[in-house]
Formats: structure tokens, sequence, C-alpha cells
């Protein structure tokens, strides 16, 4: 089923997205066209025009969601950012914020199209950035058609390209990918020896995935998969985050489609303890803060979420929210898993006691 997006949530989305880069000062860009009518691009400016104290990055999907605010925090703390979209439509919404005057010119921020499934584009795109922030590989751009076993490939193999990109683009040295708690939870719940406890060293099975057409799981879980065996192969230094449902302001209105995605199988999340939520500015924050960690102990998974959905109001609250019905049964309060995501916490706080010291 597709639902056609109308112009009122076209402008809403667009309002929302000024509405995301005006909140953050500093947030500038510039845009350059190619006149190449038979492939439009807008380029960022090369690695000699900006500022020698600053580092440049590069956010794949860029005007997602959750790719622009990742790109609102790494603009405030510095980090010249370059955007990655999939089409023209991409940059005509930047465009058209461009237009209404609400944004200056300047060389902080570069737009690039580039297409996942060509690894030379992608090069291209990364080069002279020194860390690739990977967020999503499947944007529906007209409302929601739902998230088939095909698209789980094309999320894979555009993890495995974007990996292989990285690894072999001399400037990258981190590169982050958003991944999901889906790819932790989903396990044969028959197997006793299951551990109750489900953090950053748990890990789906792609077998139980398949069986049960959780699709959208399983196009995360062999990304994952993917980009660690590249990472390994070819020595790039990766780190992975574990998400679970994003929420924020007007997500559910222009992500339907991974958010459906996301809740098959909602009911039995619930029902063991697994179904969570984190808001896409911490998720965005928690992004940040991975990365620069990297430059001290590595790489590594993380497990994100800032709530645990433990009672049928909440159920209910999140199904008004998102519009899918998850069809709970009412709980007794026993969990059988215990959702962790200690190692990203300890990470945060400690990140947050530095901040207050100083």
């Amino acid at each position: 089923m597709g639902v056609v997006r109308t112009d009122e949530s076209r402008r809403a989305e667009i309002e929302e997205f000024r509405r995301m880069l005006l909140s953050c000062s500093r947030i500038v860009h510039k845009f350059r066209t190619e006149q190449d009518s038979n492939s439009p691009r807008v380029t960022s400016p090369s690695r000699n025009e900006y500022p020698n104290d600053q580092k440049l990055v590069c956010v794949t999907s860029g005007v997602s969601f959750l790719g622009i605010a990742i790109v609102k925090q790494l603009l405030l703390r510095g980090y010249v950012v370059r955007i990655i979209v999939h089409n023209e439509e991409d940059i005509e919404r930047l465009r058209e914020i461009e237009v209404a005057g609400e944004i200056t010119s300047n060389n902080l921020i570069g737009v690039v199209v580039a297409k996942f499934n060509e690894r030379q584009s992608l090069m291209e795109a990364f080069d002279g950035c020194c860390a690739v922030f990977h967020t999503t590989a499947f944007i529906d751009p007209s409302g929601f058609s739902g998230y088939s076993k095909c698209m789980a490939e094309i999320e894979a193999r555009a993890a495995e390209n974007i990996a292989e990109a990285c690894a072999a683009t001399s400037s990258v040295r981190n590169y982050v990918l958003t991944s999901s708690l889906l790819t932790c939870i989903w396990r044969d719940r028959s197997d006793t020896s299951l551990s109750p406890l489900v953090d950053h060293n748990s890990w789906s099975d792609e077998s139980f995935c398949n069986g049960k057409k959780l699709w959208y799981a399983l196009g995360k879980l062999k990304a994952e998969r993917a980009s660690w065996r590249i990472a390994e192969e070819k020595g790039l230094k990766l780190a992975t985050i574990c998400s679970g449902l994003i929420t924020g302001p007007r997500y559910f209105c222009t992500n339907p489609s991974s958010t459906i995605a996301y809740l098959k199988g909602g009911q039995d999340m619930y029902e063991q303890g697994l179904l969570a939520t984190v808001n896409v500015d911490k998720l965005a924050e928690a992004h940040v803060k991975v990365y620069e960690e990297m430059n001290k102990t590595g790489g590594g998974r993380y497990v994100c979420f800032d709530k645990v959905v433990r009672c049928q109001a909440e159920v209910q609250k999140l199904e008004q929210e998102t519009g899918v019905s998850i069809d709970t049964i009412s709980h007794d309060g026993a969990f059988r898993f215990e959702l962790s995501n200690r190692k990203l916490d300890r990470l945060m706080s400690q990140v947050h006691r530095c901040n207050n010291a100083c």
C-alpha cells in the first residue's frame, strides 16, 4: 500500500527540516551546481577551501530525519559536514530552504549526489573526509510501500559498498554505521540457554529473521554483518550503533515505512521486554560521542535506547503516536529478557561529567 505525499505534508517536512537547521546558529552552507543536464549534482568545496582547524566528515542520507539530526550535532561541535543525497528531489528540498533566505552561504556544509550501488561514486564523495556516518540505504519519499525482502538486500549491499569505499579512501579513518536494536533481539526463544541479558554482545539469528519474514531486522542485520566483515578484512575502524525505535517531533509522519517495519513483531518484543525507543536527538548525540571515542579506544558495538515499553498504557501511547497496532495482551510485568545499554551510558556519562567539569 502506498501513500502519496500531499503538498501540505511536504511543506510541513520542509519546515521541520528548516527548524532543525536554524536551531543551530553555526549551521551554514554553500551550494555549487555543476551544469550537467544528464546528472544534476551539487558539490562541496574542495578540501583546500576549508579552514585548517576544521575536520571534514560525511553523512549519508543527509536529508533523512536522523541524518539531519546528526548533521546538527556535528556542526554544533565545529565539524565541517558533507551531506550525501540520493537524487534531485533531495537537492530541491535543500534549495527551497536556501531560496527562503533562512540560511546564509558559507563553506561549512557541502552537498554531493552519490549512488550507494556505485563504489567509485562513493569514494569520490568520501574523498577528503576523515569519517563517514551511514544512516540508511532506503528512504521512501512518497509514504510507505512496505519494507520488503528486496529492500533488505538493498540495505545490505549498500552497507557493503559504503564500507568498501571507506576502506579504499585514504582520508577516511573512522566509519560509524547506524544499525538497529533488531540486530540483537531476534532469536529462537525456545532455546532455554539464551542469556536473559540483551546487550551489544547479542546478535539476532539470520535464519530466524528469514523464517519470520522480519525483513527490516534482516536488512539491518546483514548490513551490519557485512560492515564488520569488511572492517576486519580491510583494517577499517568501525563503530555500530544499535538503535531502538526512533521517536521525535513528526518522525512517525515522515518515516512511516521504517516505523511500520520496525514494529513488525511488536507484540512479541513487548511481551519479552524488548520493545524500546530512543529520541532522535539523543541518538544523534550518541553517534557523535561514539565517533569521538573511536579516536581514543577504537570502535565496537553500542546499544542505544532511552525507554523500554513496560506497560499497557505505554503501548497504547506508542500506538497512538505511530498509528501502528501492536495487539498486545495484558501483562503481569515479568519479562524474560533485560535490555542493557550500559556500554553507551558509561561513555555518555563520562562525556557529560567532563563537560560539566570544564
